[in-house]
């Protein structure tokens, strides 16, 4: 069964940098990772994602700030985050993409919450 954990949450203030990682576990590798991220009360909105082609690929308010990183496996995600801002702030969820017989599956972690104080 795949497992994502995600770990590296925390309180910082406001132009401060923070790292998140995510360990997946259950298969030897993936195709996709990514992460989401969902302030309290609004929509879970994707922040980045590793294509299976390696292409890196931001959300307009991650670009510049924010650096996602594989490993070749693509089995452990990190997400740098620089200039924290107080709107940064909400629980962060890593995702892991895989082909399982022609079947796409996708898998979430329980999240870590990131909160950036003014």
């Amino acid at each position: 069964q795949v497992r994502l954990v995600e770990s590296g949450g925390g309180l910082v203030r406001a132009g401060e940098s923070l790292t998140l990682s995510c360990a997946a576990s259950g298969r030897s590798s993936f195709d996709a990772m990514a992460w989401y991220r969902q302030p309290l009360g609004q929509q879970r909105d994707w922040v980045a994602r590793v294509s299976p082609r390696n292409n890196l690929n931001y959300n307009d308010f991650a670009k510049g700030r924010f650096t996602i990183s594989t490993n070749n496996a693509k089995n452990m995600v990190h997400l740098q985050m620089n200039s924290l801002k107080p709107e940064d702030t909400g629980v962060y969820y890593c995702t892991a993409e895989w082909w399982d017989h022609d079947h796409p599956k996708s898998a979430w972690g329980q999240g870590t919450q990131v909160t950036v104080s003014s």
